[in-house]
């Protein structure tokens, strides 16, 4: 049931092609400034930094009225880095192995899915018109960050795969939701199967392309950081000024007057 009418306007943006390599490009980014804040400044305060810009950006989503582009990516971009820094606190300050930070985070996705879909009755990014789904669904956004982290460097470090091969590794997962959205396997799974994959496969590449020989290109994780943000940026205009998603997100708001 909608409890507000403010949540009939759409909140979250369409799922294309542009959407997944946004998706992608902040998953990197999030890698590497997050590992790059952590080599830089005391670890404790980049965590703090990180969390209060995060729930600043949250409380943007959270009292826009519609999807805002900007806004909306900015908090997705924001749980890359804060997500990162989660997964990465648990096994470098407190010793905890990835495999067990894996688990966690896997079993906490798992149960909040449970109580997402007992709540709200379905796990779709299209029925979230309530302030509950929409909390359920930016918790799982950041469960999902911390999951992914968590996966990538339990094979990229753990099981001694290296980042590139990792990122090889789950790149090639990612044809699972594609090959079963063309097989009729369901439309939710297949969503959030690759929206939990796209994070390693972005942490990895970016591992690889910034850390230093022989298990990286040697850029460095703030080169990665700017240029993917700088890269960001410019979907984020493209999504702004695009004839195709400005119409999308009109139809969607004539649709509930």
């Amino acid at each position: 049931m909608i409890q507000n009418k403010k949540y009939l306007l759409r909140k979250v943006p369409e799922i294309t092609a542009i959407f997944w390599v946004t998706k992608l490009c902040t998953t990197a980014m999030g890698e590497a400034a997050s590992d790059f804040l952590a080599n830089t400044i005391n670890p404790y305060v980049a965590v703090v930094i990180g969390f209060g810009v995060f729930v600043f950006s949250l409380w943007l989503q959270l009292r826009a009225k519609r999807y805002i582009p900007w806004v909306y990516w900015l908090t997705v971009a924001m749980v890359a880095v804060f997500g990162t820094m989660a997964a990465d606190v648990l096994h470098k300050q407190f010793g905890v192995p990835y495999v067990a930070t894996t688990a966690f985070f896997a079993a906490s996705l798992a149960l909040i899915f449970y109580f997402w879909q007992k709540f709200g009755r379905s796990l779709s990014i299209h029925t979230i018109n309530s302030r509950a789904r929409e909390l359920f669904y930016w918790l799982s956004v950041v469960t999902t960050f911390a999951l992914g982290t968590a996966v990538g460097d339990w094979m990229a470090i753990s099981l001694g795969l290296g980042y590139l091969s990792s990122g090889i590794f789950f790149t090639g997962l990612i044809l699972i939701p594609v090959a079963g959205r063309r097989f009729g396997m369901n439309e939710i799974f297949t969503f959030w199967f690759a929206y939990i994959i796209t994070r390693p496969v972005g942490a990895s590449f970016a591992d690889w392309i910034g850390k230093p020989a022989p298990n990286g290109l040697g850029y460095g994780d703030g080169t990665v950081s700017i240029a993917l943000t700088v890269f960001i940026l410019l979907c984020i205009a493209y999504m702004t000024f695009n004839r195709r998603e400005r119409r999308l997100e009109s139809n969607t708001d004539q649709s509930t007057n």
